[in-house]
């Protein structure tokens, strides 16, 4: 029978090498830079999971395994990147097994009292949308990001109030050299008073922190029910920090659980539900 995957692993972030890196001597990204990392990035894991099922399931083309990976993620509306990483880090299915998970447990979606959505069948983005909004109420400011741990990195899957060249330079973080990189490491929120002190941040980092008006910031692990993040919620502030108090801290806290036991469910439901069904279309097999 095929091992279900792990939990979505964020871990320590591996460091990789970007083509087409910062200049070495300001360490500072051009805009062309970002867009040819960002596009290496994106392109590579999607590039490796097609390579999976070319392999796997003898298909005729790397454009028919594409075909395959772009219609199941639409059709049970998760992201492509999301499909492809669970394509290429869960055990194969069995040699001829009609079923990828047989006797697979089905759970119902984990209650979420901090989460006033119904996220019981409801999109990620959605509630990825709520978790961004209770998260910036809480910390009393207008920007801020979620990252969702992917491919062992950070990636940016929702934001607000934040300007291009910071989301395009925090588009993927793979490196310990910022304040969330060291929240999922350590798994606990992380508060940075003062971003132009902050020995967290590298020159990169601190700048586009910088420039998008960020003075602060504030980054909540989002935990499963082991506590292990499998993403993160920053909030950016204009003005240095002085802190947040405990029912602040607490209610932060309690929105990181919920929220990281909802995506852990989404995972074990939605996202295995979604490699089943790319299975069944691969072998013609009913779904």
């Amino acid at each position: 029978m095929t091992q279900l995957p792990a939990e979505p692993p964020p871990g320590d972030l591996p460091a990789i090498d970007a083509a087409g890196g910062p200049d070495k001597e300001t360490l500072l990204w051009q805009q062309e830079d970002l867009d040819r990392r960002n596009r290496l990035y994106g392109h590579a894991g999607v590039a490796r999971a097609e390579n999976v099922l070319l392999k796997r399931y003898g298909l005729a083309s790397a454009e028919e395994a594409f075909a395959l990976l772009r219609d199941t993620s639409q059709q049970f509306n998760i992201k492509l990147s999301t499909l492809a990483d669970a394509v290429v880090r869960t055990p194969a299915p069995d040699q001829d097994s009609r079923l990828w998970f047989p006797g697979r447990a089905r759970h119902s979606p984990p209650r979420a009292p901090g989460l006033p959505v119904d996220s019981g069948r409801g999109s990620q983005g959605a509630v990825l949308k709520t978790v961004l909004h209770r998260v910036l109420s809480i910390t009393e400011t207008p920007m801020g990001n979620v990252q969702l741990a992917e491919s062992g990195r950070l990636r940016l899957a929702r934001h607000t109030g934040l300007n291009k060249y910071f989301t395009d330079f925090f588009a993927f973080v793979d490196a310990p050299t910022t304040a969330c990189s060291q929240a999922v490491a350590q798994r606990r929120q992380v508060t940075v008073r003062d971003v132009t002190t902050a020995a967290v941040f590298d020159e990169g980092s601190r700048h586009a922190i910088l420039q998008t008006g960020s003075r602060a910031a504030h980054s909540v692990p989002l935990v499963d029910r082991n506590g292990v993040p499998v993403g993160m919620v920053s909030s950016h502030h204009e003005r240095p920090l002085a802190g947040f108090t405990r029912a602040q801290l607490a209610a932060l806290q309690q929105t990181g659980a919920d929220t990281g036991r909802w995506l852990s469910w989404h995972w074990y439901t939605v996202v295995l539900d979604a490699l089943e069904s790319l299975h069944a279309t691969a072998t013609g097999a009913p779904s």
